[in-house]
């Protein structure tokens, strides 16, 4: 058998060290360093995943989150594999090594990136700030290390039986790639929904370390001095200390974290199939707080101005049935049945557990009148998009109000599209009017006026308005990020309908609005005109322009 150090044979790469001395045969030894590229590559990938998913919901805008993720991702496996090439002579203590430190890193990424954004809450803005730093560097750091694995696998696997290199990459790969697929399936299907976000990253890098480390230790431990061997072992222990007494402690931290982010009358935390919903006040003299992935969407101090806005002047005409997409709250629908003339409402709601919170929540369903127990109104849980497509394409609703997430998230980016509106427009009547929640006019006028200029391509005549919020000018309408500073101060909308511009009314046959006048109204399609940018393109699902 060849010494490690013997000369390397004719045509041999530099870092050629010999071959291994294993203890089982050749054969076993190549399987088990498949094997090893194998879950190492899903749980690379499973890393990749979970910083894109925390990104976007943190910070929202997925699309931007996942490209800049996987491209500084990619980039950093680059340079980890040129990096990795003066690793090559001390392959197996140095991928012993960089495992242990993968695990860390990768393992504990989620619960830093979130007590980052639970404790400073800097998270908008430019990407100057600092927390979307440490995404990009978390990012930077897992894709260096991923990007040096390759090389080093390469190595041990030449070194148990030389083949061609075309050979070697194949077998490489192959294991590489399957190992993403089966990370790629289990982060969606099983980790996120079992583990969640934390526990199921945790449980990756205690994963990544075992394997790791018992390659290293014991298929190529006569590759290691003792005082190597005892090293690495002391490091694969200490990374699996950290990350099982972070997973201990996981419960405690998210209940701490929730209150940095809430504050401490949170009264219910759930995480559905589909957002993490949680209400706040309502005790003690503290208002209800509705928070949908961290974004307020109800505050029970200035609610009633926002939703009469958005209701009240769609209301002014025909009004006897009425569509409401989103909404599953209750409180838009609350407006709505203040009509007595009202025959029924249906509310397009995606996620079941808003509505079940609406119905059984004491502060939440006196806050929206009991809506769900009235006999016209009626629940359907479905996305909005897929509703209205699978809908008879009759005229039937004489108002349609589109209570939806902001355009900025990308995940509603096709409620704000030119198709969207155009299968609104199918179910509208003929004197039917539709009222669009497009966002605040002051912080993002360009897409504000995108949605007005995506209904006027969808074949709709539009009046957009302006409505202030709290005089405090800090709002608390539709998608403020829970602690933020840099909250909207007011509440823009468009109304809409398929034939004359539609006038703006308190309604003559409604009850009298407590905050909304013919005079107020006026001046808040004074105040949106005043902003307005012309010439922007529609948005359309192949051409987004949020």
């Amino acid at each position: 058998m060849i010494e490690p150090h013997a000369p390397a044979p004719p045509g041999a790469p530099p870092s050629w060290a010999g071959p291994a001395r294993l203890p089982v045969r050749p054969g076993t030894g190549r399987f088990l360093v498949l094997a090893c590229v194998f879950v190492c590559a899903a749980c690379g990938l499973v890393y990749e995943l979970e910083l894109v998913a925390l990104a976007s919901y943190l910070i929202g805008d997925s699309v931007t989150q996942a490209s800049v993720v996987l491209s500084v991702m990619v980039f950093a496996m680059g340079i980890g594999s040129l990096l990795a090439k003066r690793l090559r002579r001390h392959a197996a203590a140095a991928f012993g090594a960089l495992e242990a430190l993968l695990a860390l890193v990768g393992g504990c990424s989620a619960m830093a990136l979130y007590a980052v954004f639970a404790w400073t809450g800097d998270w908008g803005g430019l990407w100057a700030s600092g927390p979307r730093w440490l995404l990009v560097a978390f990012s930077l750091a897992i894709g260096l290390l991923i990007g040096a694995e390759v090389p080093l696998l390469m190595e041990l696997i030449q070194r148990i039986r030389r083949q061609d290199a075309g050979g070697a990459v194949a077998d490489l790969f192959a294991a590489d790639y399957v190992g993403a697929l089966v990370g790629g399936l289990a982060f969606p299907f099983l980790l996120l929904p079992l583990l969640g976000q934390l526990t199921g990253v945790m449980l990756t890098g205690g994963v990544n370390a075992v394997v790791g480390g018992a390659l290293v230790l014991g298929l190529f431990r006569r590759d290691l001095t003792r005082r190597a061997r005892w090293l690495l072992l002391a490091a694969n222990l200490a990374v699996l200390g950290v990350l099982a007494t972070a997973a201990v402690l996981v419960d405690d931290f998210e209940r701490a974290a929730r209150e940095a982010v809430y504050g401490q009358d949170v009264r219910v935390a759930l995480k559905t199939g589909i957002q993490e919903v949680v209400l706040t006040g309502d005790t003690d003299g503290r208002p209800l707080g509705l928070y949908l992935d961290g974004r307020l969407r109800v505050s029970g101090r200035d609610e009633h101005r926002y939703h009469e806005a958005l209701v009240t002047p769609a209301m002014d005409g025909p009004h006897a049935r009425v569509l409401v997409l989103g909404g599953g709250d209750g409180l838009a629908a609350r407006e709505v049945l203040r009509y007595p003339d009202v025959r029924r409402v249906d509310i397009v709601e995606i996620d079941p557990a808003v509505v079940d919170l609406a119905r059984r929540d004491p502060a939440l369903s006196r806050l929206n009148g009991h809506v769900y127990g009235d006999a016209r109104v009626r629940v359907t849980t479905a996305d909005a998009f897929r509703r209205l497509r699978t809908a008879p394409p009759v005229p039937s609703y004489d108002v349609v109000i589109a209570d939806l997430p902001d355009p900025g998230i990308t995940a509603s980016t096709k409620l704000y599209s030119e198709e969207f509106y155009g299968l609104v427009r199918r179910v509208l009547a003929p004197e039917g009017r539709l009222v669009v929640h497009a966002g605040p006019v002051s912080s993002r006028p360009r897409v504000f006026w995108t949605v007005e200029s995506t209904m006027r391509a969808a074949g709709l005549r539009t009046t957009p308005y302006r409505v202030g919020g709290r005089d405090s000018g800090f709002a608390a309408g539709p998608d403020r990020t829970a602690g933020a500073s840099r909250a909207p101060c007011d509440w823009g909308f468009v109304l809409a309908t398929r034939g004359t511009r539609p006038a703006l009314g308190p309604g003559a046959r409604g009850p009298k609005p407590t905050t909304l006048t013919r005079e107020s109204l006026g001046a808040a399609r004074r105040a949106a005109e005043a902003t307005r940018i012309v010439g922007l393109p529609a948005s359309t699902l192949v051409h987004p322009r949020y």
